[in-house]
């Protein structure tokens, strides 16, 4: 019994203290961080491939990356933790860059705007049956 537990904990020791590479997001070479200025959505995609995610309304595209990696189980190192955020005019040109460093989470500014909620404005019946059915005038006599 003792033998299968000592066993367990080497190989639990031995393993646990293999570094270990871990990506999240899009995984990038040194290229692909060097040259970011593209000049349209086409040239973009072909570059860096599928965005993690698009923002339709706003016609941005954004790219997550990360690396980090695992020394044993209680460090980790992060390399880099970066978003990139790309925006389009009409025609799908690139007007707009940003790049943020979010492993440096003091440099990171929120912005205090709000969307607005038309939902929180109507009453609780119109927010319950409001979609059901077509909209009528009730008779104001018996």
């Amino acid at each position: 019994m003792y033998k299968k537990i000592l066993i367990l904990l080497i190989y639990f020791l031995i393993t646990s203290c293999t570094n270990k590479t871990i990506y999240s997001g899009k995984i990038l070479n040194q290229d692909n961080l060097g040259n970011i200025n593209f000049k349209n959505k086409e040239t973009l995609i072909k570059k860096m491939g599928k965005p993690s995610f698009i923002d339709p309304l706003e016609n941005k595209f954004f790219y997550y990356s990360e690396k980090e990696i695992k020394k044993s189980i209680f460090k980790r190192n992060t390399n880099y933790s970066l978003m990139f955020v790309f925006e389009f005019d009409e025609e799908e040109n690139i007007i707009n860059s940003k790049v943020f460093d979010l492993k440096n989470k003091e440099n990171v500014d929120f912005i205090d705007e709000e969307t607005s909620n038309e939902i929180v404005r109507r009453g609780l019946l119109e927010r319950i049956f409001g979609g059901i059915g077509a909209q009528q005038e009730l008779p104001n006599s018996p």
